[in-house]
């Protein structure tokens, strides 16, 4: 008979989580890198007090003050571990719970690990109903835990000690799994996390769990062979999977040997080196020149890692050229199967050196090598006009400010963003030096990521210089972390830009005749509209209180030395920045986005906004 070791649920569970690994190229990590926590009635007793008898060597604990952001916190952490490593996160029963749901559906958008631990109602009932609990007058075993069953990629309610066994194994498994992997949810009754049960030592075995590199399938190989001699103008869109993967170098080699040019979404920027002679930048709405325009007449769109958003098609617009076909190299068959594309379904790495050695020899013509060169050269010139400003004692324009920080950072330095007008300007301009330096959350484009996230990848990465780049709309729904990095004594860099109110929703509402209705922070005026002077609100002073060094800019000077100085403090520091909003600096957008206008409307923007909307809308594709 196997031995077996008496403990709480919790104290099981913590003891497994802290023995699960991840290999992948005979590189070990562990599976889960520690545990967020806040603390309720609803895991206190249970995962709390496991986590205390475990002590920091076999399960580090961090400290939080928004279940949101600490599942962000613990994305960001997966994220730059390239999803080999992961962090799970335990809140108390009910808003606890519930606050867990944005930051669950981020990181399943994104295809990023996180495991999450809510407290939940009584297995037995003994007590009910509790505090915080919901009462479903049909479904008894229904609770706000099952919120998060629709964005979590696995997810059980552990009712008996016995279940959890099958429960965190089918949890490790999906974690670990490239194809599969998202948040995770273990909701955990509370009386039930305190239940001791007998359970067998192999259960606390050390375990690896190995992260595959599928090869491409022979025959999907040749066609996509095939596909790729036979075409003229092909165009490759470089997803984020060529991250999770780190096939960075297996890209470049493709690229070096057959000269196709690379374009990158939001999440695979950073693919190829700005320099390399074949990377045109970011595609799609927030695109450049260069990489729309070929992509407009590409007759093959070679998509690696991507799963082909809306921004990065621009709405079924961007692809026109009559003949144009797709092929797309994926681990997931859901993702590769899109556009009605040919498949190779394989990691990312393993299908770009199968490719390589394929087409050995093969070379686009010349004279589209010299076209997209040429581009791109433009574009370079269009950047270094954006980033710099004639007057250095001028207040800044936003792209100025990112023109100021590419002069500061280093090639390891990570830039963080989600959300505003930040994502734009950074898509198009930003000239990634490394593969983890441009960190851009835009699968679900969550205010509130950047700081929390800045938390995590300084955790997954100590020696690296982070910096959060949120604008005045995202400080004022999420700065609590902020604390947290004080606490921790860890430097993020805290770029703050104040521009008083929605600056990126504003524009679009403009575009959509919307007139900016509801997005400036003002005042009221007579008129009852937010029109009135802008409110008065310090956020430096705020972010200085809740513990962060700050540095005030008010010029283009100014700003660069104190981004200088953040860089150079091992504290965590802020640079607060007001911005230029009245001087237009950033390029246009070089392709349409799809946001519905209204049909009918008796005010004259919505009307004209109508018109271009449906002649934008007319150019919709439909790939078969």
């Amino acid at each position: 008979m196997s031995s077996t070791t008496r403990l709480t649920v919790a104290q099981a569970l913590v003891r497994f989580l802290s023995v699960q690994y991840t290999e992948r190229d005979g590189l070990r990590h562990r599976l889960i890198a520690g545990t967020w926590g806040i603390f309720g009635h609803g895991n206190v007793a249970g995962i709390g007090q496991a986590l205390l008898e475990a002590g920091e060597d076999a399960m580090p604990f961090h400290q939080g003050r928004n279940e949101q952001a600490m599942v962000h916190a613990a994305v960001g952490h997966a994220r730059q571990l390239n999803r080999l490593s992961a962090q799970a996160v335990t809140t108390s029963i009910g808003p606890g719970a519930t606050n867990l749901v944005t930051g669950a559906a981020l990181a399943t958008i994104n295809r990023l690990p996180v495991l999450l631990l809510p407290g939940d109602y009584f297995a037995t009932r003994a007590a009910d109903p509790l505090l915080q609990q919901l009462e479903h007058p049909t479904e008894a075993d229904v609770s706000v835990n099952d919120t998060l069953r629709p964005v979590s990629r696995y997810f059980d309610r552990i009712h008996r000690p016995e279940a959890l066994i099958p429960a965190a194994l089918q949890a490790m498994r999906v974690l670990a799994d490239p194809a599969e992997t998202g948040a995770v949810t273990l909701a955990l009754p509370q009386d039930v996390q305190a239940e001791a049960y007998d359970w067998p030592e192999e259960f606390f075995a050390e375990r690896v769990w190995r992260v595959r590199r599928p090869a491409p399938d022979p025959v999907e190989l040749a066609e996509a062979v095939r596909a790729i001699l036979g075409a003229a103008r092909p165009l490759i869109v470089a997803g984020g999977g060529i991250h999770h993967s780190e096939a960075e170098e297996a890209l470049k080699a493709f690229a070096d040997a057959t000269g196709i040019p690379v374009t990158s979404t939001q999440a695979g920027k950073g693919s190829l080196r700005h320099d390399h002679p074949a990377d045109l930048g970011g595609i799609g709405h927030t695109g450049t020149a260069v990489a729309d325009d070929l992509a407009r007449t590409a007759d093959l769109v070679i998509g690696v890692g991507t799963r082909y958003s809306d921004f990065t098609t621009a709405s079924g617009t961007l692809f026109q050229n009559p003949d144009v076909r797709f092929l797309n190299l994926n681990i997931t068959s859901f993702d590769a199967h899109k556009l009605a594309a040919r498949t190779v379904v394989c990691d990312a790495r393993a299908g770009l050196e199968a490719l390589t050695s394929a087409l050995e020899g093969h070379r686009v013509n010349a004279a589209y090598e010299a076209e997209y060169g040429a581009g791109k050269e433009r574009w370079e010139r269009v950047v270094t006009r954006a980033f710099e400003a004639a007057d250095e004692n001028a207040v800044p324009t936003q792209t100025q400010l990112l023109g100021a920080l590419d002069a500061v950072v280093g090639d390891e330095d990570v830039v963080i963003n989600a959300a505003g007008s930040l994502p734009g300007d950074l898509h198009k301009l930003w000239r990634a030096r490394s593969p983890r330096q441009y960190h851009l959350e835009y699968g679900y484009s969550c205010m509130g990521y950047e700081i929390p996230a800045a938390i995590g990848v300084q955790q997954a990465t100590p020696d690296t210089p982070v910096w959060a780049l949120v604008g005045d709309g995202t400080y004022l729904m999420m700065p609590t972390e902020l604390v947290t990095a004080v606490q921790e004594g860890l430097p993020i860099n805290l770029v703050l830009i104040q521009n008083h109110g929605y600056a990126s929703i504003g524009g679009l509402s403009e575009s959509v005749g919307g007139e900016r209705f509801g997005t400036a922070y003002r005042y009221r005026a007579a008129d009852g509209t937010f029109s009135g002077a802008p409110l008065p609100v310090d956020l430096a002073a705020n972010a200085a209180s809740l513990g962060m060094d700050v540095l005030r800019a008010k010029t283009v000077r100014e700003l660069r030395e104190a981004l200088a100085t953040a860089r150079a403090s091992d504290r965590p520091t802020c640079v607060y920045v007001e911005t230029d909003t009245a001087t237009p600096t950033a390029p246009p957008a070089e392709a349409w986005w799809d946001v519905p206008v209204a049909q009918t409307a008796s005010r004259e923007a919505a009307v004209a906004a109508r018109t271009e909307y449906d002649r934008q809308a007319a150019a919709r594709r439909t790939h078969l």
